[in-house]
């Protein structure tokens, strides 16, 4: 839908969720409130690291029976509409479904069957998804108001915005900004090398800023090697197919990323798949595909790779990577860990799931990642042993056929990860140390590290106080809250909205199980302790409404109650912490 030229990015919202300003106005590196709040209360800081005895189980708390029985019938109530409307529209109105019949000869490029949910079920709440944004989603988002006449069919811009509170966007450590040493450091990188590398890394899109980024990252990650990629999708996608083909066995958890399963369909390779994070489960499969092999033949494999994810991104669950290496020592496969969300927002330095586990990094075989997430980038990185990164380069497809990563892209990797490092990252990119001291020193990455760690810890526990069910581990920056219903998915987001400025993504089948659906908070160093206070508010105020606290467990407490003694719940975290690892 092309944006009308009455809406200019460069217009003021003309509703504001508060008031926007900056700490320091004669630092010209000072970040704006509204992309990154200022907090400088250290009692709203924690550190993220594994205690021994923390379980790392998907879920343990499920609603009354009649909630999943009110689920179902709402589905088949809306299914039954649905096919009403189709039987009825195609006697009436045979031109809104002549895209699903043969025309002029031409099979229709979507099947009645196929588009039905799209039409009938999805149709009905899409003003909750897409929402169009202006300015930087940072800690605040700027959305263009819009309005649809034709139930959702099609919308229209009114000319206004409405400025909100994001916990919507992959932020995790707030550097997605406009200003800032990073975000000018990318802006230089612009007059230097322009926008675009023009051209695939094994023809001349190589630079060395492409050479210094592969270095810092392998250095940051603990590893022999790296290479970067333009697409974080395309990482995955690519990269499986180089790895493993027919005669090969791929084992992956049931609830990986579209990307896994998608490489793993087009390397060949025979797909197995266990319950999530079922290390139980997991190890049973191991047992049968190694004693059994090939299917028919019985022919050993020819290799097993055991594909993971660090931190899953719709349950906000951690791998139990401890108990994956142990198996790994007595099964032999070799193993792919996909930290598109865990790299730079998990472990006390950032550095992903062996960091908050405090395992050796190069007893991953494979370590996956995106610079979407944590880094305010794009794009996405392979790393491990030099051997398997110099085989990459040549057969993986994004090395040779795709356009490389654009200088700014790199650049703003470069200095954000630099940031996190502190001064071991001038070993390897030389010219960091001509940044601000504040931000090379180490001392800005490791305060965003430990705001994120509270914040998570910090919402995540106020939510279940209040009575919802809320998947996912304290100290995941992903905060699953479940809402079941259909009919309730939307009604949540234009709350949220229009009651309390906040902006949320409400996520349905089939991006999770058909009764699973749910609000996906997802947090940011960029939020302050009031942000998530609004935010607790708005949930109680919400949830009240539509009638969403339904965990079984207590005692429950009252909002203002979680919002005083959230602090203290936070440094009893801390205590249980110092306990276990005594």
């Amino acid at each position: 839908m092309p944006l009308p030229s009455s809406v200019s990015a460069s217009r003021a919202p003309t509703r504001s969720y508060d008031k926007d300003f900056t700490p320091d106005p004669n630092d010209p590196y000072s970040l704006r409130h509204s992309e990154f709040g200022f907090d400088d209360n250290q009692q709203h800081r924690t550190t993220s690291r594994h205690m021994p005895g923390t379980s790392l189980a998907a879920h343990d708390e499920e609603p009354s029976i009649w909630v999943y029985l009110g689920t179902y019938l709402s589905y088949a109530l809306l299914i039954c509409i649905g096919h009403m409307r189709d039987f009825f529209g195609k006697i009436l109105f045979p031109g809104d479904y002549m895209h699903l019949k043969p025309n002029g000869g031409y099979a229709p490029l979507f099947s009645d069957f196929d588009s039905f949910y799209t039409r009938r079920l999805k149709l009905r709440i899409d003003d909750a998804f897409a929402r169009p944004v202006t300015a930087v989603a940072g800690r605040t988002a700027t959305l263009l108001d819009r309005t649809s006449a034709n139930f959702n069919t099609s919308f229209s811009f009114t000319g206004e915005t409405t400025q909100a509170l994001n916990v919507s966007s992959y932020n995790y450590l707030g550097f997605a900004q406009s200003r800032g040493a990073c975000a000018d450091q990318a802006e230089s990188m612009v007059n230097l090398y322009g926008v675009t590398a023009a051209g695939a890394r094994a023809d001349v899109g190589t630079s060395d800023l492409h050479i210094q980024a592969e270095r810092l990252m392998a250095a940051f990650l603990g590893t022999e090697d790296a290479m970067i990629v333009a697409t974080g999708f395309a990482t995955n996608s690519t990269t499986l197919p180089a790895l493993v083909s027919k005669g090969c066995l791929v084992i992956s958890d049931e609830l990986n990323h579209a990307s896994i399963r998608f490489g793993a369909r087009l390397s060949g390779a025979m797909i197995r798949q266990y319950k999530h994070n079922d290390m139980d489960d997991l190890e049973a499969l191991l047992r049968e595909c190694v004693s059994q092999g090939q299917p028919r033949t019985h022919r050993p494999w020819k290799k097993i790779l055991l594909v993971v994810e660090g931190l899953y991104s719709m349950e906000g669950t951690l791998v139990d990577l401890p108990r994956v290496l142990e198996l790994k020592q007595i099964y032999k496969f070799y193993l792919y860990c996909d930290e598109a969300h865990s790299i730079g927002a998990l472990g006390p330095r950032g550095r992903g799931v062996c960091d908050y586990f405090g395992v050796n990094p190069r007893d991953v075989d494979i370590l996956m990642g995106t610079f979407t997430k944590s880094f305010g980038a794009a794009g996405g990185y392979i790393a491990g042993s030099h051997a398997l990164i110099e085989a990459l380069r040549q057969s993986s497809h994004s090395e040779n056929y795709a356009e490389a990563m654009p200088p700014p892209v790199v650049s703003q990797i470069i200095t954000s990860t630099g940031s996190i490092m502190g001064p071991e990252a001038f070993t390897y990119v030389p010219s960091l140390a001509s940044l601000p001291a504040h931000l090379m020193d180490g001392t800005q990455g490791r305060d965003r590290l430990r705001r994120l760690a509270f914040n998570c810890r910090y919402l995540s526990g106020g939510l279940r106080k209040l009575g919802f069910i809320v998947y996912g581990h304290r100290d995941s920056p992903i905060i699953p809250l479940l809402l079941y219903a259909p009919g309730k998915m939307a009604p949540f987001s234009r709350l949220m909205l229009e009651r309390h400025k906040i902006i949320v993504v409400v996520v349905a089948y089939p991006a999770t199980p058909l009764v699973s659906g749910r609000v996906r908070f997802c947090l940011s160093a960029a939020h302050t302790k009031d942000d998530l206070d609004q935010l607790l508010r708005a949930c109680d105020d919400v949830g009240t409404i539509l009638g969403l606290k339904l965990s079984p467990s207590g005692p429950r407490m009252d909002v203002e109650q979680v919002i005083r003694e959230g602090v203290q719940m936070v440094r009893d975290s801390e205590r249980e912490d110092a306990e276990k690892e005594q």
